[in-house]
């Protein structure tokens, strides 16, 4: 994009208010590197990565990117083996500590769900360092102030430095403040070359003694070091030395620490700048109320409520501007200072931000074209030094404009073909377009002249257009109409303000016909079109009260409904409760047959599956609430995971039991009681483990054995007792009629759970193992599932 185009629509200073959002000087410099691409993925890229910023400053309020500097001197430093000061290590921390909250920042929006163009992209290139960052943080703080902890020595001797400064202090305050406080111009303690001293009179210079370290400019006040001090300055001074070698030693070690990291640093350094850059394109959009343009492959530009960027947007009359597609020219007309010049140049200069990556003030769905150049002759550019008239220099740019346009080129002209004679500058403009159109460039020209309106009225791919401007106020209202071109309004103009009708009708006399029948034709456009408007605006008044009505019928219907399920539901919980209390009673009857049968000890009066079946028929009695509309169970059934060990209900028998093995796609094997059954996992509803019943049996248990626990817990246990218990325990589980059990070891070194492996593998009656999912356990417990 040429250079000039920048200058001529002041992109130059969007990139001024762009830069005012950035924090980093590095940010900042990305942002003076802004320029339109000719590249339509780089040109999505941008507009992508801008999307994303825009949609964390609504979220969050922005990037938590600080105020962080160019440390690339630095690290050149570090590449050849030179030590920083205290200010650039803390300026290399601040990049390294917002590198781990940024990130931070961008892991808690992934998993809160939220959605990204590029921006994750860039944030998992992030490289952090934590004990690298937790180093220098204990070294040095934010201003770059060696810390007292930054080593045991650097303590030492500032304590000690603490303390000569005050055994200093108190010797001289009992001079200022003693008899000899006379002698003192001030009675106060300052400090020359490194040393305290105290402001004494010229002519008693020698009742101190000591060294005289400066004098006023005047000569009447001498700064003398007493000598009752001098020995606790010199010690002072020395302290003084040892601290700047040990805080020498301290960055030259921390130096070395930071200089294998120089790349990783750098990285993290662009990184956050590119963020920097992002984030301040996304503020700037918020500021002038940007949307995000959509690109148009055919180069047809759109914008709905455009507002020129660098004028008061509360202020600004947004007007719809259309070029390229039908209509490849558009000549606009309308009298001075009706805002034509522009709509020139928010048409270009928003094409330059879209272009640019920048979000655009116009409204949504407005789409802008991917054009190789865009160019412009706005204003007066007459040159005093090469002695061009007005005209000369627009036309000497017109040429240049000429011979670069091709037909992905945007090209706005100011007043085409003015500055010279009427008659001439008509032809000329008339011919430039006819050049324009032949190359199938898009381009927009203001002009006063009626042959332009003819030409936009007759040719083809040609569109007039104007500014309104209102008679009765006599103003123009800079609202720009297409289709319609302009009129000077001098005649109503001049009559409004008081000119004699005779001299107006002499006037409307000497103009040519043409030209009449022209602006009678201007007239009846105008009147035309606000007749549409009004018949439009009644239309969209039918339309609402259509789509009210249409709104209140749908919402009629879902109350109908809504009120039909609701007298469904009360009706099937009325049956429900009849059916309940019957199966309450079944199931008492049921209960007392299981008990006679346990208490006598044989399985052949009565098989498992008679009473599953029995059971199962009264609950088919149950009207079931449809699944569709139960809204909770349908959450809840979506998000089970079904596992081997799992307490579950199985719908179609209304039985619980516990899953024992996947038996295929989508289908488990179920131990109902003593029935195992294969079943469709849609058939299964995840429930809450229940505690092992107590089992009557005529079957003779020992003490030990009648309150085994599905779980046993070693942590804590030696390693030689731990597999003895498990051991024993594994016996009792296995007469207590357990499908499986849990052993827990705890994850600890990583012997035990070892020892529990190897002895499980060995064990006979065990079928198979693994350990326990995340949230019972995970490594810490095992899951013993034992053979049938």
């Amino acid at each position: 994009m040429n250079q000039k185009i920048l200058k001529t629509l002041e992109f130059q200073k969007i990139i001024q208010e762009l830069t005012s959002f950035a924090s980093s000087t590095l940010g900042k410099e990305m942002i003076s590197d802004l320029h339109p691409s000719q590249s339509k993925e780089e040109v999505m890229q941008w507009q992508e990565e801008t999307a994303d910023g825009v949609q964390i400053e609504r979220l969050r309020g922005g990037m938590p990117i600080p105020k962080l500097e160019n440390v690339r001197p630095h690290l050149k430093r570090l590449d050849i083996g030179a030590s920083l000061n205290a200010t650039e290590i803390a300026q290399i921390g601040k990049i390294l500590t917002t590198t781990t909250e940024t990130r931070r920042f961008f892991e808690e929006l992934k998993e809160t769900g939220i959605e990204f163009y590029r921006l994750y992209t860039i944030t998992d290139q992030f490289v952090t360092t934590p004990q690298l960052n937790q180093r220098i943080r204990e070294t040095v703080n934010e201003d770059g102030h060696i810390l007292d902890d930054a080593s045991p020595a650097l303590r030492g001797i500032r304590v000690g430095i603490k303390k000569g400064e005050n055994a200093v202090r108190e010797k001289l305050e009992s001079v200022i403040r003693g008899k000899s406080a006379k002698y003192l111009s001030d009675a106060l303690i300052t400090i020359r070359n490194d040393r305290y001293v105290v402001p004494v009179k010229q002519e008693y210079r020698n009742h101190f003694g000591g060294v005289v370290h400066d004098q006023s400019s005047t000569g009447q006040t001498l700064f003398i070091e007493p000598k009752a001090v001098v020995d606790l300055n010199n010690r002072l001074r020395q302290l003084q030395i040892e601290e700047r070698h040990e805080e020498d030693r301290i960055l030259a070690e921390l130096s070395e620490e930071i200089a294998p990291y120089s790349k990783e640093i750098h990285n993290n350094m662009l990184l956050l700048a590119q963020l920097d850059f992002i984030g301040a394109k996304a503020a700037y959009a918020k500021s002038i109320q940007a949307v995000r343009p959509e690109i148009n492959d055919d180069n047809e530009v759109k914008l709905y409520s455009a507002r020129h960027p660098l004028l008061d947007q509360q202020t600004v009359v947004p007007n719809d501007i259309f070029i390229g597609g039908e209509y490849q020219a558009v000549v606009i007309t309308g009298p001075n200072t009706g805002g034509k010049t522009v709509i020139l140049k928010t048409l270009g200069l928003l094409q330059l931000m879209g272009q640019s990556g920048l979000q655009i003030p116009a409204a949504e769905e407005s789409q802008i074209g991917i054009f190789n150049e865009v160019f412009a002759d706005i204003g007066d550019e007459q040159s005093i030094e090469q002695s061009l008239s007005t005209f000369s220099s627009h036309m000497t740019n017109i040429v240049w404009i000429l011979r670069k346009m091709d037909e992905k080129s945007l090209i706005i002209f100011d007043e085409l073909g003015a500055g010279t004679d009427p008659q001439e500058g008509a032809a000329l403009a008339i011919a430039i377009l006819d050049q324009i159109g032949s190359v199938g460039s898009s381009v927009m020209v203001t002009s006063h002249y009626p042959e332009l309106k003819v030409y936009g009225y007759n040719h083809a791919k040609t569109i007039n257009a104007s500014m309104e401007f209102d008679v009765d106020t006599l103003s123009p209202t800079y609202r720009l109409l297409f289709g319609v071109p302009g009129r000077s309004n001098a005649f109503e103009i001049s009559k409004r303000l008081g000119l004699s009708p005779d001299i107006i009708q002499n006037a409307r006399h000497l103009i040519d016909g043409e030209t009449q029948n022209l602006n009678e034709m201007i007239a009846d456009l105008e009147n035309t079109r606000k007749m549409t408007e009004m018949e439009y605006q009644e239309i969209r008044e039918h339309v609402n009260e259509a789509d009210q009505l249409l709104k209140d019928l749908k919402t009629a219907v879902q109350e109908f409904w809504q009120e039909r399920d609701d007298l469904m539901k009360k009706a099937k919980e009325k049956a429900n409760q009849t059916v309940e209390q019957a199966q309450e009673d079944a199931e008492k009857v049921i209960a007392d047959l299981r008990n006679k049968q346990l208490e006598s000890g044989i399985d052949v009066a009565i098989k498992e599956h008679e009473f599953i079946d029995a059971r199962t028929r009264l609950a088919n009695l149950r009207h079931e609430e449809a699944l569709s509309k139960n809204k909770v169970l349908k959450k809840e059934k979506a998000k089970q995971s079904l596992k081997p060990g799992d307490d579950v209900k199985v719908q179609s028998f209304g039985q619980k039991g516990i899953i024992v093995e996947k038996a295929g796609d989508k289908q488990w094997v179920v131990q109902m009681g003593m029935l195992k059954m294969k079943l469709d996992e849609s058939d299964l509803i995840l429930t809450a483990p229940e505690k092992e019943p107590a089992r009557r049996t005529a079957t003779l248990k020992s003490a030990s054995q009648s309150h085994v626990s599905p779980q046993l817990d070693l942590r804590g246990e030696r390693y030689e007792n731990a597999l003895a218990r498990m051991d024993q325990y594994l016996d009792a589980a296995l007469l207590a009629n357990y499908p499986q059990v849990t052993i827990v070891h705890g994850k600890g070194t990583g012997a035990l759970r070892k020892g529990v492996t190897e002895a499980l593998k060995r064990h006979p009656s065990v079928k198979s193992f693994g350990y326990a999912p995340a949230n019972q356990g995970g490594n810490g417990a095992t899951i013993v599932e034992f053979k049938n």
